[in-house]
């Protein structure tokens, strides 16, 4: 599945939430809603999801069964909440990279793996461009990330290409809810969430964004035949909170 769009001569275009735009300006829009959130991102993450993010990510952590000496790649890792972890379990012998496409994320996530005593690779990196090589790590994550990525399609394809076989990828970001809490979760998407926003990181606009970006983002099903249609096998997903959120797995067997 592509997100772009485009008639003859025309520049494509995609989705930045519910609007249009041309693919050269996502990145940079996208960009901006991160640098304005970064120093009260995990703050926010828990008012928004009341702290559900955090049990979220512990499930993905313990599907991702990272052992000793295993090479972990966490993609659009941000905070740095799953190279935490991931950096625990693979020990010294162990190679954990935070990577994120947004500096200001970046640097929040490399400054609270220091402060805990953990020096970790970091690298700013798109994801539709990994500058790993082939068949390098047993694990690739990304959380809340795939949504804000212009080709989805190249990003997953790029993930499975770094991972050797019999590594997994880990794919956590919200996706459908179930249709009886439907309205409900958009009322408090579109209304309760920008609002938060205003008070608690000064910036409404982004917050609206996400919401309208989660709206975009493939469902459970149309993402896992994405996993599939990039080479991934054993692919499944499991729903969390009602479908706010999913966790998709797939792994590289060849």
């Amino acid at each position: 599945m592509n997100d772009t769009s485009h008639g003859a001569g025309q520049e494509p275009q995609t989705h930045f939430g519910f609007q249009t735009v041309r693919e050269t300006d996502k990145a940079h829009r996208v960009a901006e809603v991160f640098h304005s959130v970064a120093s009260r991102y995990d703050l926010m993450n828990d008012v928004m999801s009341g702290g559900l993010h955090r049990i979220w990510k512990a499930f993905t952590i313990g599907r991702a069964q990272v052992r000793p000496g295993m090479k972990v790649l966490d993609i659009a890792g941000g905070t740095g909440d799953l190279a935490r972890a991931f950096a625990h379990r693979a020990g010294p012998a162990g190679e954990v990279w935070l990577t994120d496409i947004n500096d200001s994320m970046l640097r929040v996530g490399r400054d609270r793996l220091l402060d805990r005593g953990l020096v970790t690779p970091v690298a700013v990196c798109d994801a539709e461009c990994l500058p790993f090589p082939d068949r390098y790590f047993d694990r690739v994550s990304v959380a809340f990330g795939l949504r804000n990525m212009t080709h989805k399609d190249r990003a997953l394809a790029e993930m499975r290409r770094v991972l050797k076989p019999g590594g997994k990828l880990l794919v956590l970001e919200f996706s459908r809810v179930a249709p009886m809490l439907a309205p409900v979760y958009d009322w408090y998407s579109f209304h309760v969430l920008p609002r938060m926003g205003r008070f608690i990181a000064s910036d409404e606009d982004s917050y609206r964004y996400l919401a309208e970006s989660i709206r975009m983002h493939p469902d459970q099903e149309t993402l896992a035949e994405m996993l599939r249609s990039v080479g991934l096998d054993r692919v499944q997903y499991f729903n969390l909170t009602a479908g706010v959120v999913a966790l998709h797995e797939g792994v590289r067997l060849d």
